[in-house]
């Protein structure tokens, strides 16, 4: 028996089937199914499995149960996310099962299919006001760690500012990165006001969120989410590396002001466009420290794989990307 049947007939009772499974792409920090669980009944249900990945050193981001209870305060404000069915946390083997919503996840589809014209005239403000109702989350649907340090501290200063810790985070890699730690200098001695503390996704751009024809159907990869300045979230859509080849600078599909209109008048606070950008750049550095720790999982045998290896050529990119932003 393997595992997403161990899961299925532990939530759907011994006598359920699992007679579909397979393994999406991408995720190079956990491996996600989509699976068909039928019961003994004959009701049949269309679920998607989340499990650890092997080899996962060197990982930031939330437990998966603790990734399943942000998804259900998420819909509980209004975020579009997909119904958590089950998950377990250690001791038991970690995983979460939630349904499985239809649509594209596959950023160059939904910037270039005609399926999806309509959605993209309104996604970059679409993503305004879901991320808007993600940033009414209270935090205590935070991990306890992350929320008392982020309802105990402002964002902008002291040492649980995001900056530091992914300096942290490069440092335990042990490899040299002159254009991050050339980053890391320019943006700390510009860093913006300190903003209120606030729930931040960690993940939100393209390719983190089920579209349809009509918009965002739901917003998914929730192991990043932490308390801080909510600009980090508008910062990281934005970044260069979720445009994929698109001169818009919103996730490929929309502009600025589309974002920081529809985010204002959904209730998110006042987006000043300099710190918005400061918050980008911080989202190229991240995303290229990112890439180091992916490709050390490979190079140092925590999980053999051809994704993770690719990864290492983006460091080269988010360098790239770096020097034309600090410039």
């Amino acid at each position: 028996m393997n595992r997403a049947e161990t899961i299925a007939r532990q939530v759907y009772g011994p006598g359920a089937a699992v007679p579909y499974a397979v393994r999406l792409p991408g995720g190079a920090s956990r491996e996600t199914w989509a699976l068909d669980v039928v019961t003994p009944g004959g009701d049949r249900h269309e679920l998607v499995l989340r499990l650890d990945g092997p080899g996962a050193v060197l990982e930031v981001g939330a437990g998966l149960a603790a990734e399943a209870r942000l998804m259900r305060a998420a819909a509980d404000a209004g975020v579009p996310v997909p119904h958590v069915v089950a998950a377990a946390d250690p001791p038991a083997d970690p995983y979460i099962l939630m349904t499985r919503v239809p649509g594209e996840t596959i950023p160059r589809r939904i910037l270039r299919d005609e399926e999806y014209r309509e959605a993209r005239a309104g996604l970059a403000a679409e993503c305004g006001r879901t991320l808007a109702a993600i940033h009414r989350m209270p935090l205590s649907c935070l991990p306890a760690t992350d929320a008392e340090t982020g309802a105990g501290a402002e964002a902008g200063a002291g040492p649980g500012h995001p900056l530091r810790r992914w300096r942290d985070v490069l440092d335990l890699t042990g490899e040299p990165h002159p254009v991050f730690e050339l980053a890391l200098r320019r943006l700390a001695a510009d860093r913006p006001p300190a903003a209120p503390t606030g729930v931040v996704h960690g993940d939100f751009r393209n390719g983190n969120l089920i579209v349809g024809p009509e918009g965002i159907r739901a917003v998914l990869d929730w192991e990043l989410a932490h308390a801080g300045d909510p600009l980090e979230d508008l910062g990281w859509l934005c970044v260069k590396a979720w445009r994929f080849g698109s001169p818009l600078p919103v996730g490929g599909f929309g502009g600025y002001a589309e974002l920081i209109a529809a985010y204002e008048e959904a209730g998110g606070r006042h987006v000043d466009l300099d710190a918005l950008r400061w918050w980008e750049t911080f989202g190229v550095l991240k995303w290229g420290i990112i890439c180091v720790m992916q490709t050390m999982r490979h190079l140092r045998g925590g999980a053999a794989s051809v994704e993770l290896a690719a990864l290492g050529r983006r460091v080269c990119q988010t360098e790239w990307d770096l020097l034309g932003l600090l410039a």
